[in-house]
């Protein structure tokens, strides 16, 4: 019996470590390798790990033994310190001027405004990947040098778990986990999907099509196009939950930004300033299905991105569209402030989903890591009307990270002027 589990455990792992995005990435490694062994700024010895949060709970869910950690695995001790170091941004005063920012409380609070002051110009344009690498790198430091982690920073594969988000122990309302869904909402409390739309359509930046920017393209300052399906970009929710976390470490959660563009039911309090910087204490709340992780965010999706879009242009349309991973992770989740996406990094896994992105990036750049090592293209504007981005334009990420870097610094993850120094497993 021992023999055959041993065998029946090596076998899964074979699986699971050899799905088709970690042969990808297998296939991708030795180019970013070779980067490493050659670069005068990313050498091994510097070099971090991003990791998975959640594979031994796959052998466990299927019977096995899984005691000894898999590659790409975290353990639980190493979750409890990265949720112990987000804890610690909630209670580190904020940095910036109170009287702009009176909703900014804490920390954690300063990512939120910095995205919610780039919001237009950081999504449907050519900056929106390294944009997203830098600031989720900002947020990995942050936690390592303010808070003491000495981890790095986890993704959430959401193809695994496609069939059934709430099945991932990173929303299994554990200690370890980021809290489970929110409690239910009754059905008279929710508005009626054609009203859930139409505020949609309305939301800045929506085009006819659903898509932002009016269906227009990368390039040239355009938007981007697509839309869900019958929805309209960002079509979230309708599951069995929509109101406040009420498990793990933070069901305590108090978000006071915004809203700027929510679509959740009920809808959340307005902001006493029109700008969203405003205190507006209420809970996180959260509506996870698999309405859209079955239809766009399986693994096999996650892989047509990274193959069958050889350009920068296409691969990025593709992942930002109504179909993409981009939009899918985000409204998973959905909820207030998760489906809002000027202030979704109020949401904790944001940074978990956002890291994933940048781990489908990584692996697209390594299949031809040569040509696709300074590939970026698109406008400066989601809203239209922008010039074309420039490898020279700046990323400024203010009071969260001291630098600004040149785009151009900042495309690769293990090479270049910029901080970078990591891998993905």
């Amino acid at each position: 019996m021992r023999l055959i589990k041993a065998i029946a455990s090596v076998a899964l792992a074979g699986l699971v470590a050899g799905d088709a995005v970690n042969d990808l990435e297998n296939k991708g490694r030795p180019a970013l390798d070779a980067v490493i062994e050659a670069s005068t700024t990313c050498s091994k010895d510097k070099l971090l790990v991003r990791r998975e949060w959640e594979i031994t709970a796959i052998l466990r869910n299927a019977g096995v033994d899984a005691n000894v950690l898999t590659r790409g695995d975290i353990s639980k001790e190493e979750r409890k310190a990265y949720l112990d170091a987000v804890v610690c941004l909630l209670n580190t005063p904020s940095k910036l001027d109170s009287t702009k920012f009176p909703g900014a409380k804490n920390r954690y609070d300063d990512f939120v405004v910095v995205h919610m002051n780039q919001t237009l110009s950081i999504h449907g344009t050519g900056n929106f990947l390294v944009w997203h690498r830098y600031y989720v790198w900002a947020w990995e430091n942050v936690l390592r040098t303010e808070c003491g982690y000495n981890g790095t920073q986890p993704y959430w594969d959401y193809g695994r778990w496609a069939e059934d988000p709430l099945a991932s122990p990173l929303f299994d309302g554990s200690d370890t986990s980021l809290g489970g869904n929110g409690a239910p909402v009754t059905q008279s409390k929710r508005s009626s999907r054609v009203d859930r739309q139409k505020r949609q359509m309305e939301m800045p930046g929506m085009g006819a099509g659903g898509g932002f920017g009016g269906g227009g393209g990368f390039g040239g300052g355009g938007g981007f196009g697509g839309g869900f399906p019958g929805g309209g970009f960002g079509f979230g929710g309708g599951g069995n939950g929509g109101g406040c976390i009420d498990s793990g470490p933070f069901k305590d959660m108090v978000v006071t930004l915004g809203p700027m563009a929510a679509v959740v039911q009920p809808a959340p309090a307005r902001n006493p300033q029109a700008d969203g910087y405003g205190s507006n204490p209420r809970c996180i709340r959260r509506d996870i299905t698999n309405t859209l992780s079955m239809a766009y965010g399986k693994t096999e999706d996650i892989v047509n991105s990274i193959v069958n879009y050889d350009t920068i242009v296409a691969f990025q349309n593709f992942m930002q569209g109504g179909t993409g991973v981009h939009g899918v992770g985000h409204f998973t989740v959905a909820g207030d402030p998760g489906g809002d996406f000027y202030i979704s990094p109020n949401e904790p896994s944001f940074w978990l989903h956002h890291a994933m992105i940048d781990r489908i990036w990584t692996i697209w750049q390594s299949q031809d890591y040569e040509n696709r090592r300074m590939a970026m293209q698109g406008g400066t504007s989601m809203m239209g009307g922008g010039r074309a981005q420039s490898l020279d334009d700046p990323v400024d990420l203010g009071v969260v990270a001291d630098k600004v870097y040149a785009i151009r610094d900042i495309l690769s993850s293990v090479d270049g002027p910029g901080p970078f120094c990591y891998v993905y497993e």
